[in-house]
């Protein structure tokens, strides 16, 4: 063991899902090793003990400088005295996987190696954050602390020791450290295999149903593989762009309408499958897809909220309740209503979750940016939630659309989209946002896209479990008829500021007005509040969703 000198970096706050930056960022030397000590400083903190009898849990989304983070990360444990490291076999274990084998495992927490949704490769992006002995990511109360740490952090711990060969399950000896490579599907497969009725999906498929799903070049090409494919019978082919690479094929692995272009031009195609699906980077993100049907994450959330102790035997005794961030749709309100449970409302940030089913509140949550999920694990879970729609074909044999427009009938449809403004300077973003929230006092009663302005605030959140608060989580302007605008900066970028404008109507007419015309009014409001133009010099949005 060896103690190096280090001095501290200023830039690494955690944000909403840990530490993301650009990868040659991260390549700086002690930049990662500044990190990761902080972290280890802060939950040796935390748990006011050493790690002697601790397993932690290491892996990534295999995007470029997985392999060679997991060297570091695993020499700085072993000489910080873990008894035990779990690793994914060649580095890599999706995000809900880490959370799977954390909680089955009994491991004190874990490192996820991933930038999400983000690009990877050299000139790319690349992440890492800590998760707890839940399965979830860090609290703020962790993640603050961390932050504190890296600004004053003077030394770090690590061995002289050549890099571990990963390829292969088995136990390796890192001093006196035991580090274990484990099959990266067994622990996530295990738990899914325990809430689903894997039988009635493989009728489904017996029955000549058919489905795409595209991993987008990222890590959950394997589990797809081993689950649709082999378990449950799909036909071969089924998953395209299956197989992890460090670049993610040049794409961008975020799976919405755009960056998974090639899956919905086969989904709105003449012969289109029954079904189409997509998961993000990391296997935490997903995207639903009828023929020529886009189902939005609000709407996709409420629909398996609906369904869910009908189809799925996990949750055949009922859901708990259920939560949503913030933006995300009301549509799952409604939902929660008629089941008679609660719906909780979050900031953005999966962790903000962990409390609610830890402590029993929460079954079923979901995030307008494609994230669903429920208690199986703490991180939002993508194969998870198409396998909650699979349930759902197979039980109601109907087709995506008529599952989604029967729910509109029912409940009425929340009109919603989200604008993605990319790339905007980061000093006149920040004033845009703060200008816009010293005039949230003088809004109400303002005329605003046919309706007037009820209510205007900065959304603040007092968790129901621990009494923690959490402030300045995003601009909410809410109407007289229920219609909402809401702005936020995101915090999972690594390069300038996006702005996330979304833009919610809800009516009772059964699903069928076009989203631009019921949505137009409210977009051209949010943007003259904003003054985007004037103030960023932007008028369209870089992706809509």
């Amino acid at each position: 063991m060896k103690t190096v000198q280090t001095t501290p970096f200023t830039d690494q706050r955690p944000g909403t899902s840990g530490l993301r930056k650009k990868t040659r960022v991260f390549m700086q030397p002690h930049y990662l090793e500044n990190f990761v000590q902080a972290v280890f400083n802060t939950v040796r903190e935390f748990t006011g003990s050493g790690f002697g009898s601790e397993t932690l849990v290491v892996g990534g989304d295999g995007r470029f400088y997985n392999r060679a983070a997991t060297q570091t990360i695993l020499r700085m444990a072993a000489a910080n005295g873990f008894r035990r490291l779990l690793v994914g076999r060649d580095s890599l274990l999706s995000t809900p996987a880490v959370s799977a084998v954390i909680r089955r495992r009994g491991a004190l927490g874990g490192l996820v190696l991933s930038a999400s949704h983000n690009p990877g490769g050299l000139d790319a992006d690349f992440g890492i954050k800590y998760n707890v002995r839940n399965g979830g990511p860090a609290p703020e109360a962790i993640t603050e602390r961390i932050y504190e740490e890296t600004l004053s952090i003077s030394e770090y711990r690590t061995l002289d020791h050549p890099d571990l060969h990963l390829e292969h399950e088995g136990t390796l000896l890192l001093e006196k450290t035991e580090v274990v490579v484990i099959d990266p599907l067994v622990d996530y497969t295990a738990v899914i295999e325990e809430l689903f009725a894997f039988e009635s999906l493989r009728a489904l498929f017996a029955e000549d149903f058919r489905m795409q799903f595209d991993a987008m070049n990222a890590v959950t090409g394997p589990y797809a593989h081993h689950i649709l494919e082999q378990l449950l019978g799909a036909p071969a082919g089924t998953v395209i762009n299956g197989t992890p690479l460090e670049d993610f094929g040049g794409h961008h692995p975020d799976p919405n309408q755009v960056n998974a272009a090639e899956l919905v031009a086969r989904m709105n195609a003449p012969d289109a499958p029954d079904f189409g699906a997509a998961c993000d980077g990391d296997g935490d993100r997903n995207l639903i897809l009828g023929r020529n049907f886009f189902v939005t994450p609000g709407d996709s959330l409420a629909v398996i909220a609906e369904y869910a102790g009908k189809c799925i035997p996990g949750y055949r005794n009922g859901l708990a309740g259920a939560a949503r961030s913030m933006p995300t749709s009301t549509a799952i309100d409604r939902v929660a209503e008629t089941l008679g449970i609660t719906c909780y409302e979050t900031p953005t940030g999966w962790k903000f979750f962990g409390n609610l089913m830890d402590a029993g509140l929460c079954t079923v949550c979901g995030e307008e940016s494609f994230g669903t999920g429920s208690n199986h694990v703490r991180e939002k879970d993508g194969l998870w939630a198409v396998l909650c729609w699979l349930s759902i074909l197979a039980t109601t044999r109907k087709p995506v659309a008529s599952v989604v427009r029967q729910h509109w009938e029912r409940f009425g449809r929340s009109y919603f989209q989200r604008h993605d403004y990319e790339g905007l300077e980061l000093t006149p973003a920040t004033q845009m946002i703060a200008a816009l929230r010293d005039k949230l006092p003088t809004l109400p009663g303002l005329p605003v896209g046919g309706s007037r302005i009820a209510h205007a605030d900065d959304f603040s959140y007092t968790d129901p479990v621990d009494g923690s608060t959490s402030t300045r989580q995003g601009l909410r302007i809410l109407l007289e008829d229920g219609s909402r605008i809401v702005c936020r900066l995101s915090g999972t970028g690594t390069e300038g500021a996006t702005l996330r404008l979304y833009v919610e109507r809800y009516r009772r007419d059964g699903g069928g007005g076009v989203i631009e015309e019921v949505l137009a009014p409210l977009v051209n409001a949010g943007r003259e509040l904003l003054e985007l133009r004037e103030r960023c010099g932007r008028e369209e949005p870089t992706v809509i969703t």
